[in-house]
């Protein structure tokens, strides 16, 4: 429990049998529950995340279906338990847990539904994000404001994220894109829902040895079509709700 909130912690792990067990320990004690998707992984990420002493869920998916898809089913077993918030934690452990509370503050005060991470409010990221990432990060961030509608928010692509289960169950998870492109998607359909999203400072960690599995084709085509997907379905959400509010002032 935080705060008189039960708490979850949905890990998404893809052949992470080296750092698993060591992203399942950074997970606070005070948080009720721990669910880890392993997302078809080919090594023994599943089997190290059970042999952890503490109390954990697996997920096993067949394939690998992608990082949102893998959310996505701890999401919903959230929902199934019954969960007031639900938080995501990499597999990788490039996720720091003192910064979880600040994550669940603005649910728990009530002055948001979803709080996502920004690096860039944390002085470190200059000297811990590789360049590439902050130039990635820096275009698609701002693409993001504009499709999702919320201008105010930045590091779209950072997972570290907290939601309230009652704002999950406002989205329809099934529709959601399940790769990359995931919390883009994601920001688009919350904002579309009328839910309120803050940013949180959190601090970047890229070790020594780190070292990017992500391809660019396969980042630069799914979240192209997710931002373009985004906008034209907040372009038409905008014409809905305009006809609406003439059809009101109309029959009044």
């Amino acid at each position: 429990m935080y705060r008189e909130l039960s708490v979850g912690v949905v890990i998404p792990a893809f052949n992470e049998e080296r750092a698993i067990a060591r992203a399942i320990a950074a997970v606070p004690d005070w948080v009720d529950f721990v669910i880890v998707v392993d997302d078809g992984s080919h090594d023994s990420t599943g089997a190290q995340a059970t042999r952890h002493d503490r109390s954990v869920e697996l997920i096993r998916h067949g394939t690998n279906r992608g990082v949102g898809a893998a959310i996505v089913s701890g999401y919903r077993r959230a929902l199934q338990v019954g969960l007031d918030v639900v938080a995501v934690m990499a597999g990788d452990g490039q996720m720091d847990p003192n910064d979880l509370p600040a994550l669940l503050d603005p649910l728990a005060e009530g002055r948001a539904d979803y709080a996502k991470g920004n690096r860039f409010l944390h002085d470190a990221v200059w000297r811990e994000m590789p360049l590439t990432r902050i130039a990635g990060n820096v275009a698609l961030s701002l693409a993001t404001r504009v499709t999702s509608g919320y201008y105010h928010i930045f590091d779209s692509q950072c997972g570290y994220t907290a939601v309230t289960t009652a704002a999950l169950s406002r989205i329809d998870l099934q529709r959601v894109f399940p790769r990359y492109g995931y919390p883009n998607d994601l920001l688009a359909r919350l904002h579309a829902a009328g839910m309120r999203v803050a940013d949180v400072p959190v601090r970047p960690i890229y070790g020594a040895d780190w070292k990017s599995g992500i391809k660019v084709h396969n980042v630069v085509y799914p979240i192209s079509f997710v931002l373009a997907r985004s906008w034209l379905q907040r372009a038409r959400s905008g014409r809905m709700r305009a006809e609406e509010r003439r059809t009101a002032l109309s029959g009044t």
